[in-house]
């Protein structure tokens, strides 16, 4: 199978911030490379764009990481459509496309992360089509937000999760008089506008520390020793609320999907883990799974539900790597729930390539409409688009040059998108003696079907005189258009461009730049 490169390029050492000249006409951004394994055939994959938000997994947080961690919108031929760097702050997750209040809306996690205990604090932000912050949504209750979810609601509510230490007598569950620290893990349900708590469930109060496959003298999820090291026996990383006003929650730490009632906060069912109410047939069993989703078709006696299959918990322990894993390989599952029989039955698996990626930490599965699926295999930095047959379409490594393998990505999506950029055209024209090339790009803008560019040459009387006309089809982030020197006056001419839409309207237009002499490094950039 060949490797097709995409974007390729980026120093390994860099700092945040750094570009690599990717494209001339914006050198300030050094964006996030796809380097595609399989690529879509001509028919097959889905409509839409990509959603990601890679960030660094190295140990050496100071010198590998991507050059320009963020959310990034892609085409599936590796094509940058958006970079949201500075957009949102330099540490996010669960980038994707919603609705809120009739309008198309980009929300994003953003805050702190704490690599080692895999949890975040900060809040969510929301973008409007023009890319400008609309609204900041926090946790209530004086509770800080955390990253593993965030969907919005029949686009009125929203659903967060909550990472809280607390101090509990914890001696039942093998905890020593120094061991005093859990997490009570919280999700809640908020109005968007106003903030307002509608619903909020505790961990604690529903789930025994007992129910969890990392206990606490295993020191794997926590040491219990403060609250930086709680014990997070729990580890919720996906909830959603059902047609029937009732949650499914994926607790990570205890490998198990809960049905959580939304009147009361009581336990309906719960499949897998230490008490499961259902059987398990083959295939079926799962571990430190994420994002588990409800699937169309169930029915009042059997529910459908997706999820991503991690099969393996990773961890630091003293400084060594420790894993508990269940098999060998990590997929995505869609599961149905028997509710009369009391058995969970495997519908359908989706494989990784070659059966060859283990995912420590984090995951995603998202059936997109039409019955393609997308898997994000989290920490191993790679994506994967599906038929609804499982056949695999698509596959690529979240890329940033040599950095590759240390690039990590929460969640990904495939949604249809417009973006109105705030921007305005970026050009350049640069001469190297033989032909002038222009370089033009309009991040975040989706609407360019061609430019069209024009060189100009100043009168004596402060007019212009129309040297060139050109046009150029739209060919990815960057378009290049080459116009030959003969004839030209560099030194007192200028371009500019203007961007057409699919119909010829012009959509904006550049400033006027001057043409300046090319360089060329040394890398060849």
């Amino acid at each position: 199978m060949s490797i097709v490169k995409v974007l390729i390029g980026a120093a390994l050492f860099v700092r945040w911030g750094v570009a690599d000249t990717t494209f001339k006409s914006r050198p300030d951004l050094a964006p996030v490379k796809l380097n595609i394994t399989q690529a879509c055939p001509e028919s097959g994959c889905a409509p839409g764009y990509y959603f990601v938000a890679p960030f660094n997994g190295h140990a050496d947080q100071l010198n590998y990481h991507p050059a320009q961690p963020g959310p990034y919108i892609l085409t599936d031929s590796g094509e940058v459509v958006w970079s949201g760097f500075t957009y949102y702050s330099p540490w996010n997750a669960n980038f994707h496309a919603s609705r809120w209040n009739g309008q198309d809306v980009l929300v994003c996690f953003e805050g702190r992360h704490n690599g080692p205990h895999g949890h975040g604090h900060g809040h969510h932000t929301f973008l409007s089509q023009h890319y400008d912050t609309i609204r900041e949504l926090r946790a209530g209750g004086h509770y800080l937000s955390d990253k593993h979810e965030f969907i919005i609601v029949n686009e009125q509510t929203a659903l967060i999760q909550i990472y809280q230490p607390v101090q509990r007598n914890l001696s039942e569950y093998g905890g020593t008089d120094a061991q005093t620290w859990v997490v009570d893990v919280i999700f809640q349900e908020l109005d968007i506008q106003t903030g307002e708590v509608i619903f909020q469930w505790h961990s604690l109060d529903h789930v025994s520390p007992n129910d969890s496959k990392l206990p606490l003298p295993q020191g794997l999820a926590g040491t219990g020793h403060n609250s930086s090291t709680a014990w997070d026996y729990f580890h919720i990383n996906s909830v959603v609320k059902g047609d029937d006003g009732h949650y499914l929650l994926s607790a990570r730490h205890a490998s198990t999907i809960f049905k959580i009632n939304g009147t009361d906060g009581s336990i309906i069912w719960r499949v897998g883990g230490n008490r499961s109410d259902f059987k398990l047939g083959k295939d079926v069993e799962f571990g430190f799974q994420h994002h588990a989703r409800y699937l169309p078709g169930g029915n009042d006696t059997v529910d459908l539900i997706s999820l991503f299959d991690n099969s393996v918990y990773g961890s630091e322990s003293n400084g060594k790597p420790k894993d508990v894993k269940i098999f060998d390989y990590s997929r995505g599952k869609y599961i149905a729930l028997d509710h009369r029989r009391h058995e969970a039955k495997l519908v359908q698996a989706f494989l990784p390539p070659n059966n060859s990626i283990l995912s420590k930490s984090q995951g995603s599965l998202q059936t997109i409409p039409g019955g393609n699926v997308l898997i994000n295999w989290g920490s191993e930095g790679q994506i994967t688009e599906y038929d609804p047959q499982g056949k695999i379409l698509f596959h690529a490594h979240l890329d940033s040059g040599r950095l590759a393998n240390n690039v990590q990505n929460y969640r990904a999506f495939k949604f249809n998108w417009t973006g109105y950029s705030p921007e305005t055209p970026a050009l350049v024209a640069h001469h190297d003696g033989g032909a002038v090339k222009l370089y033009v790009s309009w991040n975040g803008d989706t609407r360019v079907a061609s430019w069209r560019f024009t060189g100009s040459k100043a009168k004596a009387d402060g007019g212009k005189i129309k040297v060139f006309s050109k046009a150029a089809t739209r060919a990815g982030f960057e378009t290049v258009l080459e116009v030959p020197v003969s004839g030209l006056d560099i030194k007192s001419t200028t371009v500019s461009v203007e961007a057409l839409g699919e119909n010829g309207q012009v959509i904006a237009r550049s400033q006027a730049v001057r043409i300046t002499p090319a360089i060329h490094s040394s890398t060849g950039q």
